[in-house]
């Protein structure tokens, strides 16, 4: 079991404390039995009422459940942005057929699972490329206790602080190991899309955690609003035209000083490619260039993103800046330009679904715990700003700890088939402490950048330094939105 040793108030409080002590790890392992929760929130696996003893369900029957579910969950999204967003109606057959083509053209070998909460039930589906519906309900595990579950969970690594991850387990338990060894693992699952209903979406799912791994060292995951609201549609990253705009400094919200160090890293690790036509004396030839400048503070504003997208053709926006998921309705819940706060309500007004956007990546997010209209705003941005994906995070996470995932995660993203892939590879740096501060230097996969001396100055590193992401607060936040694909 996982026993976090650091112990701070804030992520900035916990960069410094690192700082001051580096031969200390953020987390031990220890090899120990599971220990329950000691208000009595665990329940062993053995008291799981299996789906035989509760109501025999016929193969029609699942496959009818899974139809009306996912209409239920298009409708909680169309209800809460105000608009039509259904446009195909996949039944399970489909959605199976979708796993198997996708799967052969990644090389990976997803499936869907859906974790609906009910007043006296958890229900639980999965589906792999074989097509059969696999149903659990598990009575021993009402809405209340989920709920509280998840909020003792949320806290357990939404702050870098001790903890024994013991809500960690019991999520995993009743999710994922209800189906663990005798579907995903016998079938080689290795990619999750998973569908979470209301009191579940703001769970930081790479987080839950068996007593030895955590779920992100075994699948690649996405969170979905429902299978029939997502892009299936596959086009690698390698290459892609990239635009990448962000704020420092803000007049109402907190500065954000590592960003123009973000983007420039993004900048220079993530290459584009442009073919140059071909003529009668030369072939058509494909050349490799960095991305264009990046609009940073003054020059980041909704005008000038509109008409770059409207002069330009681009397949990823990366915006490094707040945005906030609140309570209500969609219109207060914003993103942060320099200029104004620009609405969630208003996403589906801007040109980049024209063509579609195949990646939108907000790298300084927050989403109100435990408000369901919140966390509906958080698992809809994809489909309500019309992009294929999105990547944004849970909770705020350190500006630096923020910077280096990130700097991360585009020395993946082309490399690897999928996108969800290559957010996993990236967490999974950080959480192996492979990607750190070290001598002043942001140390990477393949690189070693040298931090800014500002950095110094406004007491984001102490000289010297060494400094680790190891807890999921610095990486379980993230999350891919939308298609993996």
């Amino acid at each position: 079991m996982r026993i976090f040793t650091q112990d701070n108030s804030s992520s900035d409080s916990a960069i410094k404390t690192t700082s001051k002590r580096p031969d200390r790890t953020i987390f031990s392992t220890y090899l120990s039995a599971i220990r329950p929760i000691a208000i009595g929130l665990i329940l062993t696996t053995a008291s799981l009422i299996p789906l035989d003893t509760i109501a025999p369900v016929n193969a029609q029957t699942q496959a009818e459940q899974i139809q009306r579910m996912e209409t239920g969950l298009e409708g909680e999204f169309e209800t809460y942005f105000g608009r039509d967003l259904a446009t195909v109606n996949r039944d399970v057959d489909d959605i199976a057929q979708i796993l198997r083509n996708l799967g052969e053209e990644t090389a990976t070998k997803p499936a869907v699972l859906w974790a609906m909460p009910r007043s006296d039930h958890l229900h639980l589906v999965l589906l792999t490329a074989e097509g059969t519906p696999i149903v659990r309900d598990l009575y021993n595990v009402p809405e209340d206790l989920l709920r509280q579950v998840s909020r003792r969970f949320f806290f357990e690594v939404a702050r870098p602080r001790p903890s024994d991850l013991a809500a960690a387990q019991q999520l995993h338990e009743w999710i994922i190991g209800t189906f663990e060894a005798e579907y995903l693992e016998a079938q080689g699952i290795d990619s999750l899309l998973i569908c979470l209903g209301n009191g579940l979406r703001g769970l930081p799912i790479a987080a839950l955690y068996d007593g030895d791994r955590f779920l992100i060292e075994d699948y690649d995951l996405t969170r979905i609003p429902a299978f029939n609201l997502i892009s299936i549609n596959y086009e690698s990253l390698t290459g892609a035209n990239i635009l990448t705009m962000g704020a420092s400094e803000f007049e109402t919200l907190a500065p954000l000083p590592a960003v123009p160090f973000e983007l420039e890293n993004i900048r220079s690790a993530f290459t584009i490619e442009r073919t140059i036509p071909g003529s009668d004396y030369h072939p058509p030839r494909t050349v490799k260039t960095a991305p264009a400048p990046s609009l940073l503070n003054a020059e980041f504003t909704v005008d000038h993103l509109k008409s770059r997208l409207n002069d330009e053709t681009f397949k990823i926006i990366h915006l490094a800046t707040h945005a906030l998921f609140n309570p209500g309705e969609p219109q207060q819940s914003f993103i942060q330009f320099w200029e104004t706060a620009f609405p969630l309500s208003q996403m589906n007004e801007l040109p980049w679904d024209f063509p579609a956007l195949d990646l939108l990546v907000l790298s300084a997010c927050q989403t109100a715990l435990g408000d369901d209209e919140a966390e509906l705003g958080f698992a809809g941005l994809a489909l309500q700003a019309g992009v294929k994906s999105a990547i944004a995070s849970l909770w705020n996470v350190s500006d630096l700890g923020t910077s280096a995932l990130m700097s991360e995660l585009y020395r993946h993203l082309g490399q690897t088939t999928t996108k969800a892939a290559a957010l996993r590879q990236a967490q999974l740096q950080l959480l192996r402490g492979e990607v750190r501060i070290a001598a002043n230097n942001l140390v990477l996969s393949n690189a070693q950048i040298p931090l800014p001396a500002s950095f110094l100055e406004q007491g984001l590193v102490i000289d010297d330094a060494t400094i680790t992401f190891e807890h999921p607060f610095f990486w379980a936040s993230f999350t891919i939105i939308g298609s993996p694909w």
